[in-house]
């Protein structure tokens, strides 16, 4: 009997690392769903390579490697009709490739919230695990709500043609254009910059909407992730563009998300990435 009182004192000492860890794992298993290929039928290796190459059966040596607006003028049968186990699979791969995508940068808020809860009732107890649990749930509950809407919108775009089916990558450059374009003044404007700010200060943000208990965790772990979602939507949604199943572009933009909200200069980052998107999207239809 008397171990446990140790036991929790040492895993409260180990909290950061608990936590860290858990997160860590978290991350790596969405990753390694997505790397088998979310079950969509598709190996890893195979998925790429059909979004960077959607015109051919092998990679072309000549081929724009992702964003060659993928899937115009193919032609395409009428897209399959969406059964309820395909709709719980889409949306169960968007929300994977959210945790996957999202866990590196919420770590420093899951970090932060981990230490606040363990010093506030004046003892080492290890009891700020469940609480901080509670947090990263509500955090990611925000983005399973965004990957529902995403599995929708994916739904509309296969039906009118915008996308291809196989890898949900555009089949129209004026509508990757528009996408483009769409994240790019997103990217620049005071809506993005504010959630933004929220999600680059976790320290103000708990101060600011600090809730006690386990409900109150869940609570601030939602509103935490609905800024993040604020922050990075249009972001997410260029993953129409280069094909939702592309492992490339899907790092491309969790490092670009990464350095946004952890970079010293990540406001600036996220302004660049901005205007190189507006550029992009008027190459886009002139090339």
């Amino acid at each position: 009997m008397t171990d446990h009182p140790a036991l929790a004192e040492r895993l409260a000492r180990r909290q950061r690392a608990v936590v860290g860890g858990a997160l860590a794992l978290l991350g790596l298993l969405a990753w390694l769903y997505l790397l088998a290929g979310a079950g969509m039928g598709h190996g890893p290796v195979e998925t790429t390579r059909l979004s960077l190459f959607p015109h051919t059966a092998a990679p072309a040596p000549d081929a724009m490697p992702g964003m060659d607006m993928p899937m115009e003028g193919v032609a395409e049968a009428s897209p399959p009709a969406w059964s309820a186990g395909l709709w719980l699979l889409v949306a169960a791969m968007w929300w994977t490739m959210m945790v996957a995508m999202m866990s590196p940068s919420a770590a420093p808020a899951v970090l932060l919230y981990a230490r606040v809860v363990r010093h506030a009732g004046g003892r080492p107890d290890g009891r700020g695990l469940a609480p901080t649990g509670a947090f990263a749930a509500g955090y990611f509950l925000a983005w399973l709500a965004f990957a529902l809407a995403a599995t929708a919108a994916q739904w509309g775009l296969e039906q009118s043609g915008l996308v291809a089916s196989a890898m949900a990558g555009s089949r129209d450059r004026w509508f990757s254009a528009a996408l483009l374009l769409a994240a790019g003044v997103y990217q620049l404007s005071p809506l993005q910059a504010a959630c933004l700010s929220h999600c680059r200060s976790p320290a103000q943000f708990l101060t600011r909407h600090w809730r006690p208990g386990a409900s109150g965790a869940v609570r601030l772990g939602l509103l935490h992730g609905a800024y993040c979602v604020g922050c990075c939507w249009a972001l997410m949604a260029l993953l129409f563009v280069g094909g939702v199943m592309n492992l490339a572009w899907i790092a491309v933009l969790s490092l670009l998300v990464l350095a946004e909200k952890v970079a010293p200069g990540g406001p600036w980052i996220g302004r660049a990435a901005g205007l190189v998107l507006i550029a992009w999207a008027a190459l886009t239809l002139l090339v």
